[in-house]
């Protein structure tokens, strides 16, 4: 399958091309009615949703970059996109959006311009898709910066996506893509130039984000640890971490990295999840399956969102592990002597066994001090004291009660969350935002503000509650 031809700018500094293109098809789009905004974004959606596109999408993304499986990005690409427009659709994001009387005060949506949209290889059809549509739900421009992995993945998604937009009349320049190579240099020559950044995939991209001197959004590093309490539903709770540790091998940052299990349901819990599919190593396995997952310190893309033959293959582990949809392994400890404490993007899920509740909310705090804090724990429980625990005291932005953590966690249509495939982890993940990156980042708002009743506050309104109790 060829990749598409992208156009390079034909003279002068490439990226500020692309920018000027950009703001001049912005320009004209920001006078748009809501109405032919909201067909545009339904173009770019059809794009990717279109089912024969979509399988190109899919078959592209795999080829390229090695990750996942076909099916799932399948999967992945309409459940993403479809769940995205069912959030946009009749929201006002033209004109005035909002108004409070009694506080005089009237709210127009502004498009923020010209967006960098940095992104990754692992989802290269569906996160710039829900980018870009946020974007245009929002009257924005929207330059990709992919990662050179998912290069031909997203051109050939803009090449369907120009199709659709022709169709409504949408200026071309409104989505648009750095040439190929794609480098360091580019990449952050646009977010100079863009007006807002929007990073998701490695940290150095984030960080880069950051300091481009541009407002920009980021998102944290996962490495998911879900606890299985003593009230759990165990074979409820390994069909379901079976289900979202599988989903396009692993590729996903809210895929469960390490399942923390009370001594109570341990047994129970283990044959569950042999009963789902998993296959729990021995030490001697372990330490080989470490060598080749870490051959030089780094994971190895032997492993990484790769089938468990591959995995098993790579490390010389036994043949009939193969059978097993994911592997499992014992650990005790996190940190830099503990990497299967880590995130590992891959069919491997590491396990700890603790006494109790108490033990197992320490241990998922101990590997969240390593890595992964902010972003998301998981639990299977009957017991709500437990999930609010989590919500008061662990370092986390989103706390996924008895779900598939990789299926809930981007949103999903059971539950509330905003569909995202970019997570926001809050101060703990060195964020801006602790929640799931959506429509509203993409937007400025402007407000009228018109006078009201004088609202005067008194020193006895302020201070008396204080005064009355320790005194003036």
């Amino acid at each position: 399958m060829g990749k598409p031809h992208i156009l390079a700018p034909a003279t002068g500094d490439p990226v500020r091309v692309l920018i000027d293109r950009a703001r001049a098809a912005q320009a004209e789009y920001e006078r748009w009615t809501q109405e032919r905004v909201d067909e545009a974004v339904a173009a770019a959606g059809w794009a990717i949703v279109k089912p024969e596109n979509n399988r190109r999408l899919a078959e592209r993304a795999v080829a390229d970059t090695g990750l996942g499986n076909v099916p799932d990005k399948i999967a992945k690409n309409e459940r993403k996109t479809m769940g995205l427009l069912r959030d946009l659709q009749g929201l006002r994001t033209v004109g005035v959006v909002a108004q409070y009387p009694e506080l005089g005060i009237t709210e127009i949506a502004r498009p923020v311009g010209v967006v960098a949209a940095l992104t990754p290889s692992t989802n290269p059809g569906a996160t710039p898709a829900n980018k870009i549509i946020n974007a245009l739900k929002c009257r924005n421009a929207v330059i990709l910066a992919p990662s050179p992995k998912g290069f031909s993945t997203g051109a050939l998604l803009l090449e369907l996506m120009h199709a659709e937009l022709a169709k409504v009349g949408a200026p071309k320049d409104l989505v648009q893509i750095l040439p190929e190579p794609i480098t360091k240099e580019a990449t952050q020559a646009l977010m100079r130039e863009a007006d807002l950044v929007v990073a998701t995939g490695s940290q150095a991209n984030v960080r880069a984000a950051y300091s481009s001197g541009k407002p920009a959004f980021g998102v944290g590093l996962g490495n998911v640890a879900v606890i299985v309490d003593a009230s759990a539903d165990v074979d409820d709770a390994a069909r379901k971490i079976c289900e979202s540790k599988c989903f396009d091998n692993a590729t996903s940052c809210s895929s469960e990295n390490s399942l923390v299990i009370v001594e109570a349901v341990w047994d129970s819990m283990l044959a569950a999840l042999a009963r789902a599919g998993g296959a729990l190593l021995a030490h001697a396995e372990k330490g080989r399956l470490h060598c080749a997952m870490w051959p030089d310190g780094r994971l190895s893309s032997a492993v990484m969102a790769r089938p468990v033959g591959d995995i098993v293959r790579a490390a010389g582990l036994r043949a009939e592990l193969s059978r097993a949809k994911f592997l499992m392994l014992e650990d005790s400890g996190a940190g830099n002597d503990h990497p299967f404490s880590g995130e590992k993007l891959s069919l491997v899920l590491t396990l700890y066994r603790v006494k109790d509740f108490d033990a197992a909310f320490e241990q998922v705090r101990s590997i969240y001090a390593y890595q992964g804090a902010g972003h998301s724990v998981g639990i299977h429980t009957n017991d709500e004291t437990h999930v609010m625990r989590l919500g008061l005291e662990m370092p986390a932005a989103r706390v996924i009660v008895n779900q598939a953590h990789a299926i809930a966690n981007g949103g999903a249509f059971d539950n509330g969350l905003p569909f995202s495939l970019s997570m926001g982890c809050g101060t703990w993940g060195g964020n801006s935002i602790s929640e799931n990156l959506h429509w509203k980042h993409y937007l400025n708002i402007t407000r009228i503000v018109r006078t009201i009743a004088p609202r005067m506050p008194t020193i006895d309104g302020i201070f008396g509650a204080y005064h009355r109790k320790f005194g003036a």
